[in-house]
């Protein structure tokens, strides 16, 4: 499961209200009536259960715990998969081998 800060571009230590600044621009940026973006329909949903679990202060403390007790196994693949996940914030889909191709 990506790291729920990372689908919204903010830090962990992130406030609320930066928290929904970022939602409400990555919302309207890959919401499927407004974006033409392949994915912008999953994209969209992540940013969406990213918002609600951050946004709810329990669920949040909830869930920075579970990030206080993860263990990386590879941490190769976890770099990757965050480089990955902030190239389709900008809009760069990665092919699977991971090279953009001209």
């Amino acid at each position: 499961m990506e790291n729920l800060y990372h689908i919204l571009g903010v830090s962990p230590s992130a406030t609320g209200e930066e928290i929904k600044k970022a939602y409400r621009s990555l919302a309207m940026r890959y919401h499927p009536d407004r974006s033409t973006h392949p994915g912008a329909e999953s994209r969209f949903n992540a940013i969406k259960r990213a918002y609600e679990l951050l946004s709810d202060p329990q669920k949040r403390a909830v869930y920075d715990q579970s990030l206080s007790n993860r263990i990386i196994i590879d941490p190769d693949d976890e770099a990757h998969a965050l480089w990955l996940a902030q190239f389709e914030r900008c809009g760069i889909v990665m092919p699977q081998n991971g090279h953009i191709s001209s």
